[in-house]
């Protein structure tokens, strides 16, 4: 909604170019290009193709922004990598590699490019990993101690020095354990997830966490788990980001996969009607509800290399007509 507080009563500029700092709900007359402009709300919700990966991913993790991301490791044509490349808002340049080329991995979602945390994940399957990794925006450094429990394909949310990981796939099959890191160590917690196992997807903060599988999503709150909710398209390995109150997931796995995508709103998952163009699974999400990106995946016949930009709704100029 527009809010005109403290604008009311006010006169409508006349200027020559449009201001670099408008108010929301602002409204001007431009001399220039003759025409009448406000600063409002306005919905896309849509995806548009981003730059390509120099090479495809496939349950990778990364972290990020639309405009400055970093993806690591996955599984890339059938190898486990460990290479990382980072993301300027047009293209994606080779970083320094992982110490562990793995796949299943797993990060701190809501952290920028310039430093994270990686961890978990998988060399050679069945052979999973509790190592983890930092990344300081120049290089990855290994950690002393890794996750209590060795696991591959869970759900990680936060940032360097405050995230979580829940769920996955352990030695011993499917895990629910809840693990809490303070920027040294894991700590595992009492709680566990109600529905864990491999597949799981997060976004969100150490305190403030959406976690999903299949037909559940849960919301973390730093001490418990409650349900949030029903995707109406309910899926493993979906490209997810955002945060507690607002995300977006997309991709669903099904034979064959789907680019379906949902806007969750801090209450319910709601499907948009704007699908990723390249139909596909286990890409990595990064980003905000109002600006994201989606990269790599498994489209059912190959691993893709693709990056597709989302723009939400965001505040923006408009032209004010009469229609």
């Amino acid at each position: 909604m527009t809010n005109y507080t403290g604008i009311q009563g006010q006169n409508i500029l006349i200027v020559s170019s449009d201001p670099s700092d408008p108010t929301e709900g602002q409204i001007w007359y431009n001399t220039t290009s003759n025409l009448l402009k406000g600063y409002a709300n306005v919905v896309t919700n849509a995806w548009a193709a981003g730059g390509a990966l120099p090479a495809s991913k496939f349950v990778a993790t990364g972290f990020g922004s639309q405009t400055a991301a970093i993806i690591a490791g996955g599984d890339s044509g059938g190898s486990i990598v460990g290479t990382a490349f980072t993301y300027n808002g047009t293209s994606w340049s080779p970083s320094p590699s992982l110490n562990t080329p793995r796949a299943g991995i797993m990060g701190s979602s809501n952290a920028p490019q310039t430093a994270g945390v990686v961890f978990g994940g998988y060399t050679t399957y069945p052979n999973m990993l509790t190592a983890t990794e930092l990344w300081n925006g120049t290089a990855f450094t290994n950690n002393p101690t890794g996750l209590n429990t060795a696991r591959q394909n869970g759900g990680g949310a936060g940032i360097q020095t405050a995230a979580i990981c829940v769920g996955g796939e352990s030695p011993g099959g499917a895990t629910t354990a809840t693990e809490l890191w303070n920027g040294t160590s894991w700590t595992t917690s009492p709680v566990s997830i109600p529905s864990g196992g491999p597949g799981v997807r997060g976004f969100g903060l150490q305190t403030a966490a959406i976690f999903i599988k299949s037909s559940s999503s849960q919301s973390w709150n730093g001490t418990a788990f409650s349900s949030a909710g029903t995707q109406n398209s309910p899926s493993d390995n979906r490209g997810v980001f955002g945060t507690q109150t607002a995300g977006v997931a997309a991709g669903v796995q099904a034979s064959p996969p789907t680019g379906a995508t949902e806007i969750w709103n801090g209450t319910s998952w709601t499907s948009n009607p704007n699908s990723l163009a390249t139909s596909r699974y286990g890409l990595v999400g990064f980003g905000t509800q109002s600006s994201g990106l989606g990269s790599g995946g498994y489209t059912g016949i190959g691993y893709s290399t693709s990056t597709e930009e989302w723009t939400g709704d965001a505040l923006a100029v408009r032209t004010i007509t009469t229609s």
